[in-house]
């Protein structure tokens, strides 16, 4: 797994508010830091590759480990 500058875990939340809460996330952050989301919502695999595409952020990874999803997310 690559580095990250700050993680969030969004373990048991249901869309959307992985979503918000890392937009939130993120926003404490500067650009070009990176973000580890885990979140457990199967939902989530295709809301962050939209929120991604949606924001201009960059998607570096997802994948599931353990029933669990992890998500790196590089602020633009």
């Amino acid at each position: 797994m690559a580095n990250f500058d700050a993680e969030f875990d969004a373990s048991g939340l249901n869309c959307p508010l992985p979503i918000l809460k890392a937009k939130k996330a993120l926003g404490g952050i500067e650009s070009g830091k990176v973000l580890h989301i885990i979140a457990t919502d199967p939902g989530s695999v295709k809301d962050f590759d939209a929120f991604a595409k949606q924001t201009g952020h960059e998607l570096l990874e997802s994948r599931e480990e353990g029933g669990k999803f992890h998500f790196l997310i590089k602020k633009s």
